[in-house]
């Protein structure tokens, strides 16, 4: 059992490692860089709007399982809300056409064999066709793995996997958009039931986190920025944070939780994802119609995804490196148009924010993914996490709480390397 822990970066992956700690019986002292937890998980207050508003709208999912064990701890899983039912309503905002895809509640996909919940003018056949990603390397394209066009292709696999990859989908790695596939359409509805943060992703998966934390005594220090690792031999002896050093003891232990390139920079030579792609997201203050769903699917235009939430809509769209030097007001007013004719409302432009994430997440291709590091290190007590570490998922909420809780495991002994 170690005898103190310091985790660097209080995003989700530390928290999680943090939190995992704490219910062994761990003492933990978190380190952040920056003036808020959460990193880009989090919530702030905007004074254009006058809301307080998520810096990127994040959907989980009622199969993962890990993130929702982490809510579970810290007492907030009852924050992350949805439909009874795995389903999702679409609209091509192109056509007008609307429909639900409906996954049930089973544990088997067995929605593909009824029409009436299949995305509409698709058969078996279509679906049968993208067994082969299923089981693909992660060296392998999408592209070269299963058919990228046509109905089903562009009314469910492209938003799908455009979402969890955040890159174009033939370009990116099979293997993990296979892991997605297995974790969510191929699980069934019971995995799918689709969750979000209503009351922000702050109030339910950070904050929380936080005041676990501080009730046992650990320590969460932001604006606490660690400016180099001190070694000696196979171990991190000091922790030197420019104003003040931690000596780390011989029964201590740290985990890195913190972007690829501060982590790269405290670990010369580490090997760390190189590019990556951005996110746009815009909020708008404007009370969704009482019917609204709370995710809608957008096909067809701009907009990909469409969230409600009392007082505001929100949208998300991947991939968004195109959209990043585009001017505001014209980016506002182009989003705008596509969430009045997906959502059914109308009126002039509301209130509005727009949050451009130029990094984001690492790009998920074959060639990014095989730059992922393991949680281990060459320091023996010195462990990673973070989504862009190697955890067989792109960059998600899911897959930064499996490297916090890795990272921890590693610590307490309760994982193998």
């Amino acid at each position: 059992m170690p005898k103190t822990v310091h985790i660097i970066g209080a995003g989700i992956s530390g928290l999680s490692a943090a939190v995992r700690l704490s219910n062994a019986g761990v003492p933990v002292h978190v380190h952040e860089a920056t003036q808020q937890a959460g990193g880009r998980c989090r919530s702030y207050f905007d004074a254009v709007t006058n809301l307080t508003i998520d810096n990127g709208n994040h959907l989980l999912l009622s199969g993962n399982r890990h993130a929702l064990d982490y809510a579970r701890t810290i007492g907030t899983e009852a924050g992350l809300v949805g439909p009874a039912r795995a389903q999702f309503p679409f609209v091509d905002v192109s056509t007008g056409q609307r429909w639900q895809l409906d996954l049930g509640d089973s544990r088997w996909p067995t929605w593909v064999f009824d029409e009436s919940r299949r995305v509409p003018d698709t058969g078996l056949f279509d679906y049968l066709k993208l067994a082969p990603i299923i089981w693909a390397g992660a060296d392998t394209l999408v592209g070269n793995a299963i058919p990228c066009d046509g109905t089903l292709y562009e009314r469910l696999v492209q938003p799908l996997l455009l979402a969890a990859l955040n890159c174009d989908p033939p370009e990116g790695s099979a293997g993990l958009a296979g892991a997605i596939v297995r974790e969510t359409l191929l699980a069934g509805g019971q995995a799918c039931r689709p969750l979000i943060a209503r009351d922000g992703l702050s109030a339910v998966l950070v904050d929380p986190a936080v005041k676990l934390l501080e009730g046992r005594g650990a320590s969460v220090r932001l604006s606490h920025e660690l400016r180099a690792l001190e070694t000696s031999g196979d171990r991190v002896n000091e922790l030197n944070f420019g104003d003040d050093r931690i000596a780390i003891g011989p029964d201590d232990a740290v985990i890195l939780a913190v972007p690829p390139r501060p982590a790269s920079a405290l670990l010369p030579g580490l090997k760390t994802p190189t590019r990556f792609r951005a996110i746009v997201n815009a909020h708008f203050r404007f009370d969704p119609p009482r019917d609204a769903a709370p995710i809608l699917g957008v096909v067809g235009g701009l907009v990909e995804w469409l969230f409600a939430f009392p007082q505001r809509l929100s949208v998300t769209i991947s991939n968004g490196d195109r959209l990043v030097d585009m001017p505001r007001e014209e980016l506002a007013q182009a989003i705008w148009r596509d969430v009045c004719k997906a959502g059914g409302v109308s009126g002039e432009l509301p209130p509005w924010q727009i949050v451009r994430e130029r990094r984001a997440t690492f790009e998920a291709t074959p060639e990014q993914n095989a730059l992922r590091p393991g949680p281990v290190t060459a320091f023996k007590n010195l462990f990673l996490a973070g989504d862009w570490t190697a955890t067989g998922l792109p960059a998600t909420i899911e897959g930064s709480v499996r490297s916090g809780d890795r990272a921890a495991d590693l610590v307490l002994g309760k994982a193998n390397a």
